[in-house]
């Protein structure tokens, strides 16, 4: 049986006459969904297969198809004719436009068996003139298909159509089943020396020949090299950094891909015509000191070498000068200029140098780049991209960047080897203000390290644009947004609508053994950015007009119109984390606080007077005339005894909902009257800490604030095993809100993975009167059959998206990537839900 091996992700053309066995062959070897039939789009676009006047809008329908295809990286299979020259050029063009090889596979049958074939299928109304004319192209093409810009040409001839194997080769570039760990290594530019000091740095154990050179190395732990390229070149033993990346290669304890350097000296050895600069005499005066064989091995060596890895299932790639998504895993000409050479503009500097475009600003790829070519004074983090050539050659370091644990090694020069041409520059700075409106627009999939991808809506997206748009604080400061919170499972005390004890029962059928209880102020929700100087600021967030922090809504709006009342705030709460010793505890220069500012009616007082206080003003003004009249209707002998007793009710339910509203309001003048009240750190330098710590952490450090502008926030730890335990703390909420207290926040006092509610609020009898009105007491039967199962979800996936956030954020990651998912959990508040919940 013959054997055909086509890569695996490209495009194969299949050619040859109609009735050649085209579709019969793709049935058999490929899967319904990889082939992508000219009859099939005639289909589409005109209900009948074989309608020749539609063919040009079939193909066209063709080509999106197996565009889109590759695009996605997915492999395609072509079943039309194509055995003339413009069918197949076009269809050639289009995969070198995605950087995918084209293989084509023709089956040259006899004339008058795809006559005959024809014949048999009532379904074909052209003669056998057709098949003759067609016979003709495909002979004409035989002679020059193998031009025509494919791979390899696969010629099947009588019973070898029937007796073949398709096979997949994976691409050179395809290491994805390699996961590490990986030791990365910049630009060593025939720094011999060096390269052993960073090695044994490393951990590695260097293996030498009977002369004593570095012929190969180990790592005990089985740690894999990967070496961006430009071995050679400038530097003073370029034959021994060969031969010890060489033998490391061979002993399958390294991997290298190919740089600029590697390829010129590579010409200069076959004799071609090059420019002897940049080093490249060095390198060819040393290997005039080596053994022929050796060079023709380190000549071999350096022409195998390719253009860039994908490792560990896709999350890694290395090439020398950089590469952006769409060319992962891809294989053309152009994709190996820009792993080699970077994005040029094909233009030169003052020093003679190209000047090359900084792609890693505009980099929005899920893979981590690695790679080097430009040198750099210091290694820098752009975009989920970093450049590890910090110019050892020049007098600079020899760096090693530890994946997946993102630690950098380096090692000093020992001494300038080569001057450079021009003076090192920094790598492309990422512009911490530039956000793209294509990162947000539409629908969208974030990917949480939670768990899945969370989907956002173009609609909702919509929604958030204009907020985020209009009236959000500087996009810099805006790191997190708090998730929704749920209340738990209706009570079914009497009386009740939410009680403590549906919250307990939830979290202990969820496994969860201890929650903490926290008093809810009835404030607004608040997040504090704070940083320790400007300086901090500045280097962090990129804010550069003095301001240190800000506090905003759970919107991302500004608390305060004011910018001096906010200024005010910030000053105030960094003088209390300082006096608290917190800055230097953490080691940080700045953190997230996660709060509620009070009063209520600080930020919500057109509420409290549009909503709530008309209604009370109307029933202190209707509802007491009303039982006067029914008690002076009663005096008079009227029978209204059952509607006077109603009034009563209610014009006493109005007095307690005034009563309810009022207690969260108190004047304020400037932030005289205004208390933060601080539960959660989120976030600080390098740590995500509201996913990592238990809340005894959190209000441990926050109750070491004292400023007038702090309230603490007063809590119990309870075990859910204890019924003691319980009690106690069943009986603190009911004195809690029977004395005009909101309510709890009851939450697993340690960090839970899994769908476990991160939080529910359990909201006292008389607050609710706010929520459902002055007379909800009387219809609970109807409000317990409220629906939670929106809510929750909501809670549960903008709970991920706020971690998401400061994972991103502690981890140093653009602010674009920050702000992918703090604006996924605005968008997500669109949803529709109720809003009493």
């Amino acid at each position: 049986m013959a054997e055909i091996s086509v890569p695996r992700l490209s495009l194969v053309l299949l050619v040859g006459v109609s009735g050649s066995g085209k579709s019969t062959f793709a049935r058999r070897h490929f899967q319904p969904t990889q082939v992508i039939s000219s009859d099939f789009c005639r289909g589409l676009v005109a209900d009948d297969e074989n309608d020749q006047e539609a063919t040009p809008d079939a193909f066209d329908v063709l080509h999106y198809i197996v565009g889109t295809r590759l695009r996605r990286g997915l492999f395609t299979v072509v079943d039309a004719t194509n055995v003339q020259w413009e069918a197949r050029r076009k269809l050639i063009e289009l995969a070198k436009s995605h950087d995918v090889l084209v293989d084509a596979i023709v089956l040259d049958v006899p004339e008058e068996v795809a006559v005959a074939r024809n014949a048999l299928r009532p379904d074909r109304a052209f003669g056998a003139h057709v098949i003759t004319r067609q016979r003709k192209d495909l002979r004409r093409s035989l002679s020059k298909i193998s031009r025509d810009g494919f791979r390899r040409v696969h010629v099947l001839r009588g019973e070898a159509v029937d007796d073949v194997e398709i096979t997949y080769e994976k691409a050179w570039t395809d290491r994805r089943e390699l996961t590490g760990p990986f030791d990365l290594i910049g630009d060593v530019h025939g720094c011999r020396s060096e390269l052993e000091t960073l090695l044994t740095e490393l951990g590695w154990t260097l293996r030498r020949d009977d002369a004593g050179r570095p012929v190969g190395a180990v790592h005990p732990e089985g740690r894999t090299a990967v070496f961006v390229g430009d071995l050679v070149d400038r530097g003073p033993d370029s034959p021994g950094v060969l031969r010890l990346v060489m033998g490391m290669v061979a002993a399958g304890t390294a991997l290298c891909v190919s740089g600029n350097h590697e390829q010129k000296l590579v010409r200069a050895l076959n004799g071609r015509k090059v420019t002897i600069a940049h080093g490249l005499e060095r390198s060819l005066e040393q290997l005039e000191g080596e053994p022929e064989e050796f060079r023709e091995s380190a000549k071999a060596f350096m022409d195998g070498l390719i253009s860039h890895y994908q490792l560990d299932g896709g999350a890694l790639v290395v090439a020398h000068a950089g590469l952006k998504e769409a060319y992962h895993g891809r294989a053309s000409g152009r994709v190996r200029s820009f792993a080699l050479y970077g994005d040029t503009t094909g233009e030169t500097d003052e020093y003679g140098l190209p000047v090359r475009y900084p792609w890693a600003k505009d980099y929005r790829g899920r893979a981590m780049v690695v790679y080097g070519h430009t040198p750099v004074p210091e290694t820098e983090w752009v975009n989920n991209t970093i450049c590890l050539d910090t110019g050892c050659v020049f007098g600079g370091r020899l760096t090693a960047l530890r994946y997946p644990a993102r630690e950098l090694v380096s090692v000093p020069a020992e001494r300038v080897w080569y001057e450079p041409a021009r003076p090192l520059t920094p790598a492309a700075r990422r512009d911490p203000g530039l956000l793209d409106i294509g990162d947000v627009q539409g629908t969208r999939y974030v990917e949480v390290r939670t768990g899945g991808k969370i989907k956002i809506r173009e609609e909702n997206s919509a929604a958030a644009l204009e907020i985020m748009s209009r009236f959000a604080v500087d996009p810099r400061w805006l790191v997190y947004l708090p998730p929704t919170m749920a209340p738990p499972e209706t009570s079914s005390l009497d009386g009740y609508l939410e009680h403590l004890a549906e919250a307990f029962e939830e979290f202990r059928g969820a496994g969860v053994t201890e929650v903490v209880c926290e008093e809810k102020h009835m404030g607004s929700r608040a997040v504090a950015v704070l940083t320790r100087t400007p300086e901090d600021a500045a280097a962090r967030f990129g804010i550069t007009d003095g301001t240190c922090g800000t506090v905003h809504t759970r919107t991302g709006r500004p608390f305060f119109d004011d910018p001096a009342l906010t200024a005010g705030l910030v000053d105030g709460l960094r003088a209390a984390v300082s006096e608290a010793g917190l800055w230097d505890e953490l080691g940080t220069g700045w953190m997230v606080l996660d709060a509620e500012l009070l009063p209520w009616s600080a930020k919500a007082g057109g509420l409290i007077r549009e909503q709530y206080a008309s209604v009370g003003a109307a029933a202190r003004a209707a509802l007491p005339e009303a039982v006067a009249a029914l008690e002076a209707a009663a005096g008079r002998g009227l029978d209204v005894g059952d509607l006077l007793g109603r009034t009563r009710r209610r014009s006493g339910n109005a007095a307690r909902f005034r009563d309810a509203y009022a207690r969260y309001c108190w004047p304020v003048s400037g932030l005289s009257g205004v208390r933060l009240a601080p539960f959660q750190i989120l976030a600080v330098e390098g740590r995500a800490t509201a996913g990592e710590e238990p809340h005894s952490w959190h209000l441990e450090k926050l109750a070491r604030l004292h400023s007038d502008l702090v309230t603490p926030t007063r809590h119990v730890f309870v075990s859910l095993e204890s019924e003691e335990s319980r009690t106690a703390a069943t009986g603190w909420w009911t004195s809690l809100t029977e004395a005009g207290g909101e309510g709890m926040v009851v939450k697993p006092a340690h960090p839970v993975p899994g769908r476990v509610q991160p939080g529910v609020k359990v909201r006292g009898r008389e607050y609710l009167r706010i929520i459902y009105g002055p007379d909800y007491t009387e219809s609970l039967d109807v409000l317990r059959r409220r629906f939670l199962g929106r809510k929750r979800s909501l809670a549960l996936r903008e709970h991920a998206l706020g971690l998401e956030s400061l994972a991103r954020l502690a981890e140093g990651e653009p602010l674009w990537r920050v702000h992918e998912a703090v604006f996924a959990v605005l968008a997500l508040e669109s949803e529709p839900v109720d809003p009493r919940l």
